[in-house]
């Protein structure tokens, strides 16, 4: 499953990310991952939630990242769900044509290996591709 809060910067969708992940956390029977562009949320995260700062890891195309969420997954069978906040950034997406390439590959694993996605994107849902206006949860 995808599901995508969009919305332009600052209208609070890092805020309902936080709270779905710990909402999730307390119900979960796997792990859940948290992406992010750095570590300022770190003590807004439940403890059990393992926290990913994805520029650590030197990660410099779309392709790249994918490649690194299927790592991710390789490592850990119980694997949930992982949330990917400030997606466009940590994801190295620029325009729709690599955002709707790159949700195609996470539906692909998603399907394939059982966990769900959790995807803040800052845009608002109007300017997403027609196709992925569909997984908006919350459109801010």
């Amino acid at each position: 499953m995808i599901d995508i809060i969009a919305g332009s910067k600052g209208k609070g969708k890092t805020k309902i990310l936080i709270d779905r992940v710990n909402e999730d956390i307390k119900v979960a029977h796997g792990t859940i991952v948290y992406l992010d562009k750095n570590n300022k949320q770190m003590y807004k995260l439940s403890n059990q939630i393992r926290l990913i700062v994805v520029p650590e890891f030197d990660i410099i195309d779309t392709d790249m990242f994918i490649g690194f969420i299927s790592g991710i997954l390789s490592q850990d069978h119980d694997l949930e769900k992982i949330y990917l906040d400030s997606f466009l950034t940590i994801a190295f997406i620029e325009d729709n044509e690599v955002l709707d390439e790159a949700i195609r590959k996470l539906e692909k694993i998603s399907s394939r290996f059982d966990v769900d996605f959790v995807i803040s994107a800052s845009m608002d849902k109007h300017e997403l591709p027609e196709r992925l206006q569909a997984f908006v949860s919350a459109a801010l």
